[in-house]
């Protein structure tokens, strides 16, 4: 049996890895809130004496790998596969970022620099295929990050106070990196559609705590999950719709 040209046999496969992957991101998360070595004996020993599934990040990875396989498929040659290996790596990084963020407000350097490790592996292996797509992903590193940095610099000047952390800015430099221009463009517009929204109906419900500080990384990561799964075209659309009130 296949679904879009992809054998069962290699969902079930991918199922079973993303339940594992799914729990490695639950201890990553551990080890990142209690600030221990992720690749260390010791955090792995005080994880497992307190282990107990996380049944909702192992839904999330293992939906989400399905989508990925059924999105992409798997093709012939290497190449023709790196979009798929690039997001199965960087949807476990996400996931993190969103957790630590919302429980610390803080996005790791090390989780940062990780995934700008790994971008820039896959923005030099599909320089070797098309150097168009590899100056696109080195292009949407710098929109990323340079937007961000933006961001911040005139919140210092203006409100006397970061507008965002420099986490955020580091972590939209490395998403570039897997994006390319266009798409981290649309995920910054995203982010800060959603942040928007989630920010004025928090406002709303809870008047008594309205200048609790929102993690503004969650909404990163929300924006990258969608932009992976939803074509530009439509997204591009949708946004078109919405900040010209359906006018254009």
């Amino acid at each position: 049996m296949y679904f879009n040209d992809v054998h069962i046999l290699n969902y079930v496969l991918l199922a079973i890895i993303g339940v594992i992957v799914g729990q490695f991101v639950d201890y990553c998360n551990r080890c990142f809130l209690k600030e221990q070595k992720i690749f260390s004996r010791e955090s792995f020993e005080k994880y497992k004496r307190v282990m107990i599934p996380n049944y909702i990040l192992i839904f999330v990875t293992l939906i989400g790998y399905m989508l990925l396989l059924y999105k992409f498929g798997i093709n012939d040659t290497f190449s023709q596969n790196l979009d798929l290996i690039k997001y199965l790596l960087l949807l476990p990084m996400l996931e993190v970022a969103f957790v630590v963020d919302l429980k610390e407000q803080i996005i790791p350097n090390r989780l940062n620099l990780l995934m700008f490790e790994i971008g820039l592996v896959f923005v030099f292996m599909h320089g070797f295929t098309n150097i168009n797509i590899a100056l696109n992903m080195f292009f949407g590193m710098i929109a990323g990050g340079g937007i961000f940095l933006l961001i911040t610099l005139l919140g210092g000047l203006i409100a006397g106070k970061e507008a965002m952390g420099m986490g955020d800015v580091k972590l939209m430099g490395a998403l570039g990196l897997y994006f390319g221009l266009q798409n981290i463009v649309l995920i910054s517009v995203l982010a800060f559609l959603i942040g928007a929204i989630v920010s004025i109906v928090y406002m709303i419900v809870n008047r008594k705590n309205a200048n609790t500080y929102i993690p503004f990384g969650p909404f990163i990561v929300i924006s990258s999950i969608i932009t992976i799964f939803v074509p530009f075209s439509i997204l591009f659309t949708i946004l078109i719709e919405i900040f010209t009130l359906g006018m254009y």
